[in-house]
């Protein structure tokens, strides 16, 4: 793993204490910036984040004691080691009070403040790790989400149990409601960086002039209303996995940037000149074919082939039929659960209308579906006259389509999106195996694009 550089900020009037404790603690991996007074940390705090602070206690201006008060109406989440040649048993329970974690009298050791800043480090971890776990919980287990019967479920779990040992970026394909995220959660939670924190942000949730800061951070006035600094998500997510979902509306100017962070593997906050070491592993997802977002101008080749390094490709629902009785069962379970009512049947029939729909929303349009029939239907069990009416209706419109035509060319394009997916969307490969020239593919390809 890279190890990631700890930033910590040094407050003392002394210059010889200031510079010795820079030697000592960038010898032991540390990134230091430091300052002569309490009002110069505090400047410093508003620009840069800390994740721990040694601070004397007696300085001119603003002595120790006022600058953690300081820091507590500030609410400034950093952890303080106060420091003092003239210290009592008093003034260290004092300190305690005031929010600090720790008190050591000087003169000490080198060793001795290294252990102190391990020690406060391993707390900071166990408190993080106490957060996530209480985060994960009230997620109600979402990783159990992932249900399949299938042979190609089966083997994309396979694949996901070999991948999570990795450190490449994987990006994830598949059409929009297929899952997506909830495989990169179990890529994230059968890896080593089970215990780091995953974070997921949409690519096209958020506005292009905020995404840059989202991802990668910003000093204070690094632009108009940045009031103080803030890490970016690739920072907060050091030590686990960064899950970027809709990569490919990820903006033009953006990608070389991302790219520079998966090379490098460090990130420069907006409005700053240093780098800052990361340890974060990156999943990708899109419902676009990236390497037609390539082709049109629209993505990198470079920042692709990066992200390609690994490919899993969620099939859609209408490909593994065998799996929609175990998800529907299960998001009836889920679904009474959490509504703490018993759980309702489903009746054979429904089974087989659930089977025999199209799905073009995937297994979020099949919870959706669950949830709003489980709304209107309170008995103990969910029969066909429980069925939402759209649900009826589209299936009563499918029974009538007896088109042999139509149905040709429903099986041609399905033919056709499986070649491209076993052949990574390269088009002459998926030619041969379909047995057609290419031109013919091509034209197909544009033909059904258009149909949408």
């Amino acid at each position: 793993m890279v190890e990631v550089i700890r930033h910590i900020l040094v407050i003392d009037d002394e210059p010889g204490m200031r510079s010795m404790l820079r030697m000592v603690l960038e010898r032991a991996g540390y990134q230091v910036s430091d300052a002569e007074t309490g009002p110069e940390g505090l400047e410093l705090l508003e620009r840069e984040s800390f994740s721990l602070i040694l601070c004397d206690i007696r300085m001119p201006e603003m002595d120790g004691m006022a600058f953690l008060k300081e820091l507590q109406r500030r609410r400034v989440a950093a952890t303080v080691i106060m420091m003092s040649a003239y210290g009592s048993l008093d003034t260290a329970v004092e300190c305690l009070k005031q929010g600090a974690y720790d008190y050591i009298s000087k003169p000490f050791k080198p060793d001795e403040i290294i252990l102190t800043l391990r020690k406060a480090e391993e707390r900071m971890r166990l408190l993080r790790e106490n957060r996530l776990l209480k985060k994960e919980l009230a997620r109600n287990e979402t990783l159990d989400d992932l249900v399949y019967r299938s042979s190609v479920m089966a083997n994309l779990a396979e694949q996901v149990a070999q991948v999570a040992v990795a450190r490449s970026p994987v990006l994830v394909t598949g059409e929009t409601g297929t899952g997506k995220e909830l495989i990169a959660r179990a890529l994230h939670f059968s890896s080593q960086r089970k215990d780091g924190p995953f974070l997921a942000v949409n690519c096209s949730a958020i506005a292009p002039s905020l995404l840059e800061s989202e991802l990668f951070g910003h000093a204070r006035g690094a632009f108009t209303g940045a009031d103080k600094a803030r890490d970016g998500l690739f920072i907060a997510a050091s030590g686990g996995t960064l899950f970027l979902d809709e990569i490919g509306e990820l903006p033009l100017e953006l990608q070389p940037k991302l790219l520079r962070v998966l090379q490098e593997e460090e990130v420069r906050r907006v409005g700053e000149t240093r780098p800052r070491r990361i340890d974060t592993r990156v999943v990708v997802a899109t419902a676009r074919n990236l390497q037609d977002e390539v082709d049109a101008g629209r993505f990198r080749s470079d920042l692709f082939f990066r992200l390609a390094v690994i490919e899993l490709t969620l099939p859609p629902l209408r490909e593994r039929c065998e799996d929609i009785p175990l998800l529907a069962e299960h998001f009836v379970r889920t679904i009474a659960h959490r509504e703490r009512r018993p759980v309702p049947k489903l009746h054979p029939e429904v089974m087989a209308r659930l089977q025999a729909y199209h799905w073009p929303g995937n297994v979020r349009e099949l919870e959706n579906f669950i949830e709003k029939t489980m709304i209107f239907c309170r008995g103990d069990e969910i029969s066909i006259e429980a069925l939402p009416w759209e649900m009826r209706r589209r299936n009563r419109q499918a029974s009538r389509d007896l088109s042999l035509k139509r149905a040709v060319r429903r099986l041609e394009r399905e033919y056709i999106h499986k070649a491209l997916a076993e052949t990574d969307g390269n088009r002459t490969k998926a030619a041969k195996l379909l047995e057609i020239s290419l031109r013919s593919l091509m034209y197909k390809i544009k033909e059904y694009q258009e149909e949408g």
